[in-house]
This record gives C-alpha cells, structure tokens and sequence, in this order.
C-alpha cells in the first residue's frame, strides 16, 4: 500500500500529461493534488478520473472571497468527491467557520464523507521582501502560526504551510491537526520559484502529516524513481 503522506502534484497541462504520469507512477503513489491549472483546464472530469482509479485527490484551489460564496462553492466541488479541499486563511476567521459548516451541512445531506477541509496560510513562494511588500509588519512565521490557529479556531482540520513553520504550528496546535507542506525540494533539485523550502526528511522531521512534492517528479527523467526515492527517504525518518 502506498505511503499517503506523499501527495504528488498533477501541475500540468493536459490530460495525456496527466494519464502518462499517474500510469507511470503506479503503486507507488496513491495520494494526487489537483491545483487550478489543470482544473480549470479539464474541470471536475479529471478528479472523478483519478478517482475511478481508487486515486486521493487533494483539490487545491484555494478559495478566498465572501463566506456564503466559499461555503457555496465548497458544496458545489463536494459532488467531484475530493479528499482535501481547501480555502485561504486570509478571509478570515467567519469566512472559514462559514465554509466549514457548509461543507459538513452538505456531506451530511448527501451521506458521502466529508473531505478535509484545510486553509492555506502563506504561499511558499513568498519571502520576507514579498511579505513586507505586501505593507505587513510582523513576519512571516508569526502570519502563518496566527492564521493555523485561526483555522483550527473556525473548525478547519488543518492547514498548508511551508516545512519551514510546521514545528511551531504542531506543538501549538496539536497532533490531530493536519499540515500539508509544499515547498518540497530533495537534495540537489531546483528550488525554481519556491523560498521557503525543505527536504522530504526535513519536513516529516518537522512535523508535516503530508507533503506536496511536483516538479522533483513530474520534471524528473525517472518519475517513478524520483517517487520511490522521496519515499525511501521519508520512511527513513518515521
């Protein structure tokens, strides 16, 4: 059986891209993150593919506006019957609480289990420079340690945070709490666009209940290889 604290990122295209990547990885992974590239290229007939394959599917679309459209929205994406979904902290405190009670209302109307639902605190990709760009004052860390416990707060089962912060948002919140980590980079690959990074080992290390690994697979030579060596790698650490 896999190893579900490896969630591979489906961050391409097409679905031929995605076909030839699930099939190669095989057994090996059977955790899959759908992010708004690929859903707004294919829609919902993507996840309910994986899902005829007995794939989890973490549906990664952040979403962030008033509390009744996100909880709407919620509901809407529940009938794709992903296992995570998730909304951005930076709504705030009733937005969460709304989408929580929405989601939890329509899986109990519909008697299908409800998935996870987690708040994105601050994009991996952002630095100290980006932050205080932003016209923030305190750091990046106390940001996403505030905004874990505000999403606990709401109801939410967890959050995504960079490897960076996971040890601080475990002991504060708890061993029950879920934290998905990108920002995942083993040895010797490219951090490309992400700052806050940390390796497979790192972040288990860390605390992470999952991490979100994408181009150290999908761009490897080997997918499956590089799979099966982040794998090894974090059982070294359990």
């Amino acid at each position: 059986m896999a190893d579900e604290r490896l969630i591979a990122a489906l961050d391409v295209p097409t679905r031929g891209q995605v076909e030839q990547l699930v099939v190669c990885l095989g057994d090996s992974v059977s955790y899959y993150k759908v992010g708004m590239e690929l859903f707004y290229a294919l829609g919902g007939d993507i996840v309910a593919w994986l899902k005829e394959r007995e794939k989890k599917v973490f549906l990664d679309l952040k979403l962030h506006d008033i509390p009744n459209t996100v909880g709407n929205g919620l509901c809407s994406l529940l009938r794709l019957r992903p296992d995570i979904l998730n909304v951005h902290t930076a709504g705030g405190l009733r937005m969460m609480q709304t989408a929580s009670e929405a989601l939890h209302h329509a899986a109990d109307r519909s008697g299908i289990p409800c998935p996870k639902l987690i708040g994105v605190t601050v994009l991996t990709s952002m630095d100290a420079e980006d932050w205080a760009g932003l016209g923030h004052t305190g750091t990046i860390a106390d940001a996403v340690l505030r905004r874990a416990k505000l999403a606990q707060e709401a109801g939410l089962d967890g959050v995504v945070a960079s490897p960076a912060e996971t040890a601080e948002i475990r002991r504060v919140c708890g061993d029950d709490f879920l934290i998905v980590t990108p920002g995942i980079r083993p040895a010797g690959v490219s951090h490309d666009d992400q700052r806050r990074v940390m390796t497979p080992a790192g972040a288990i290390r860390a605390g992470a209940s999952q991490i979100v690994v994408g181009r150290a697979i999908y761009a490897a030579e080997n997918p499956h290889a590089a799979a099966e060596g982040i794998l090894k790698e974090m059982e070294a650490v359990s």
